[in-house]
């Protein structure tokens, strides 16, 4: 099973490419403010130069934080719309150990619809100016 893992919830963003639970790639990169720019390169980048394409992706697993609410924002939501066009499952893990969790999940068919964000505290909403 191949498997694309995504953790964007610092400014360090990560993604991995895995076979079943063993690491065949994985990339870091200080992506802080272009997160949105270069995370669709990265995972293009990731899965040319291991003779991959999207359509090999097996599963998705993601971190679902606690961490950074816009870049959380941003790689669950690619990471969500990846499982949803692929049509393949998709699992959000959180904890240092979350890759690991993720893909026996994954490979065990604990899945999800969608992979919720977890901020770590209750998000503040300002009231609407009238």
């Amino acid at each position: 099973m191949i498997i694309l893992t995504i953790r964007t919830d610092k400014p360090e963003a990560e993604v991995g490419l895995y076979e079943d639970a063993t690491k065949t790639a994985y990339e870091t990169w200080h992506a802080h403010r272009a997160l949105a720019e270069t995370l669709h390169q990265k995972i293009t980048s990731l899965l040319t130069g291991n003779g991959k394409s999207l359509k090999d992706i097996d599963g998705i697993v993601c971190y679902k934080g606690p961490g950074s609410f816009t870049g959380l924002r941003i790689g669950l939501s690619i990471a969500n719309a990846l499982a949803y066009s692929l049509r393949r499952p998709i699992v959000g893990e959180t904890g240092e150990q979350w890759i690991e969790t993720g893909c026996a999940r994954l490979t065990k068919g604990e899945t999800e619809t969608v992979a919720m964000p977890e901020y770590g505290a209750d998000v503040h909403i300002t009231v609407p100016k009238h």
